[in-house]
């Protein structure tokens, strides 16, 4: 909205200094700050009105080592996240975008979906929460309507570089690198030279023509992504601080891709896909990114809140769509690894437990507890500790992930 009433006052009244707000970098920043500070200040009051509504966690006794204490902790705090994060958005980013308006449907359709669960929890006194098969379908519905509209929208293209032949000196002096803009199902591949996977591809056994079907590959990928992240997300929220903390790593990674996949200037240099209008989701997620930081200042040890499935499944749902959008998907299992970890440790661990009772009588299990945070606290670590080192993991798969935009 600010974009939009700034542009006015400069083309109508030539206002001085109004024209910072075209610049996607001023406008990143300012959403940055103003979501960090919302949720610092505002967020005390929101995890106040909670308690009011003694809306407090019901914790299962699983023997772990100051488990019970946190008993009666307000839970729903993803609100306090979703809150900071679409304010400034909506303040600060150019809402015409097709990539903002997807991160607005992800947050608020996840929002809901966690917001529901948690209701179930702490209102109608059930501890099972939402039945799983509607949360799937709900994760399900929107990787359909996120990989419909990335498939579908017109505005939704990118641009290839031209062979060095081909590529021409314009008028202006300028070099023409880049191609027209075209519809592709074209992902980026780490580690490899020619580094881009056309999804399509795989329907070529169809013959001529047989691109006009890549949706039948593209949206069950989409689907199949958001759902593994969300939930890894959500599995990863067991302990005070992880999952806010270790997603703020992996946003800010997701920050740089979605910058430099839009900036002309930057994909040429470092010879990524360039994703034309993909830059303005920069303003969103760096929004985000300060949501998440400002939530961590009353969600590290000892929490003052939890986000709850409100918070958790939003995260994740963020993530695999900033990924999907910026064609860098398949840097997931790299870059959101603790949430990967996380999830295969559930399905090893039941997996596991399921095989070994029927061949011998008797569940046996890999890890002490699962997720794999728990297996740690099992051991006697205390919580903060594997937080942190989880967090180090984190920033060690960050930077791994951010090499790979020159290593191949």
């Amino acid at each position: 909205m600010l974009y939009y009433l700034f542009e006015y006052l400069e083309s109508e009244f030539n206002l001085t200094g109004a024209s910072v707000f075209q610049f996607i970098t001023f406008r990143s920043a300012a959403a940055f700050i103003l979501s960090l500070l919302l949720s610092t200040i505002f967020g005390k009051r929101v995890i106040n009105y909670l308690r009011r509504l003694q809306v407090g966690e019901t914790i299962r006794d699983l023997g772990l080592e100051g488990q019970m204490q946190k008993a009666g902790t307000p839970t729903m705090g993803g609100v306090i996240i979703i809150l900071t994060t679409l304010i400034p958005a909506i303040l600060l980013a150019k809402l015409e975008n097709i990539y903002v308006i997807i991160l607005l449907i992800t947050t608020v359709w996840m929002g809901l979906i966690g917001f529901t669960d948690d209701y179930i929890k702490v209102f109608k006194k059930d501890k099972a929460g939402l039945k799983g098969i509607f949360k799937v379908i709900g994760q399900v519905g929107l990787g359909l309507i996120v990989g419909a509209m990335l498939y579908f929208s017109p505005s939704v293209t990118i641009k290839e570089q031209l062979p060095v032949d081909q590529q021409i000196v314009q008028t202006n002096g300028k070099r023409q690198v880049f191609g027209e803009a075209h519809k592709s199902t074209k992902t980026t591949v780490p580690f490899l030279k020619d580094n881009e996977l056309d999804y399509a591809k795989a329907l070529s056994f169809l013959g001529d023509g047989y691109q006009k079907y890549a949706w039948l590959i593209f949206i069950p990928i989409v689907i199949f992504i958001v759902t593994g992240i969300s939930n890894g997300a959500n599995l990863t929220d067991g302990i005070d601080g992880l999952a806010a903390g270790s997603s703020a790593i992996m946003v800010l990674v997701l920050a740089l891709f979605a910058w430099v996949s839009g900036n002309i200037v930057f994909a040429n240099y470092l010879d990524v896909m360039y994703i034309p209008n993909s830059g303005e989701m920069t303003v969103f997620i760096l929004a985000f990114a300060g949501a998440l930081i400002g939530f961590l200042w009353y969600n590290t040890y000892p929490a003052q809140v939890f986000m709850g499935d409100t918070g958790s499944l939003t995260i994740g749902g963020i993530i695999a769509v900033i990924a999907i959008a910026t064609r860098k998907e398949l840097l997931l299992p790299l870059l959101a690894g603790i949430f990967v970890v996380e999830n295969l440790s559930v399905i090893l661990q039941v997996g596991y437990f399921k095989y070994t009772k029927k061949k011998y009588g008797e569940g046996r299990r890999i890890f002490k507890m699962a997720p794999l945070h728990h297996h740690y606290q099992k051991l006697n670590y205390h919580e903060s500790k594997i937080v942190t080192r989880f967090w180090i993991v984190g920033i060690l798969l960050a930077v791994f992930t951010i090499v790979t935009l020159k290593l191949r």
